[in-house]
């Protein structure tokens, strides 16, 4: 079979390329590293800026006795009747009169309550996996997610918080890992943004800073 001369250039082009490979861009890095530079600020405050830019709503709670003042304030102000939560942890914390949560009407309820298990500031992400109590379900399927985390679950890039996950499951990782930055949203629809098309429409994120408890 006869080969055209423009596909013989093209297929000459191809071979002495690869006889000459490209010399790698970074030559003395082996991926062991961050390519992003620290920040300069907390990273609390970090994670705050990236999180609200994808329309995520963060209130940071100097210990567990303001989270629990500032999320009954929310819930009252939305008026909220039925809160979802089937995490043992939380239920213990939210275990007063001011808190009416229960563990069976998801598909019903108004927002729900999960934890997560990292938040990765650079991304604004909040990082969940099959192993907690919740799972990914929750979060996926409540109208309005309320997550609750800690000062010391922030690490600053994702490859940090699969680190903290590799160090904590060794071989035996949970089924699924998943990480959200902020509601659903979507611009499928004549490239129009529309929020809260296959998720939350709303995420909110109350830090806790235990250290000042």
């Amino acid at each position: 079979m006869k080969v055209s001369s423009s596909k013989e250039k093209i297929l000459k082009k191809i071979r002495e390329a690869l006889s000459n490979p490209a010399p790698l861009p970074f030559p003395n890095s082996e991926g062991t590293s961050s390519i992003f530079p620290q920040p300069k600020d907390d990273l609390e405050i970090v994670f705050a800026e990236e999180f609200t830019k994808l329309l995520g709503k963060f209130a940071f709670c100097v210990n567990e006795a303001d989270m629990k003042t500032q999320l009954q304030q929310l819930i009252s102000e939305k008026k909220w009747e039925n809160i979802f939560c089937n995490e043992d942890d939380l239920l213990k914390i939210f275990n007063d009169k001011n808190f009416n949560l229960n563990k069976s009407s998801l598909a019903d309820c108004d927002a729900a309550i999960t934890t997560c298990k990292y938040l990765i500031a650079r991304t604004g992400s909040i990082v969940m996996t099959s192993a907690q109590q919740s799972g990914r379900t929750v979060s996926a399927y409540a109208p309005v997610h309320i997550c609750i985390a800690y000062i010391h679950q922030l690490v600053y890039d994702t490859r940090d918080a699969l680190k903290a996950l590799k160090n904590e499951y060794g071989n035996s990782l949970p089924s699924f890992i998943t990480f959200a930055a902020g509601p659903s949203r979507t611009a499928d629809i004549e490239k129009t943004l529309v929020v809260g098309v296959h998720g939350p429409k709303e995420v909110y994120l109350f830090l806790v800073d235990e250290t000042s408890a």
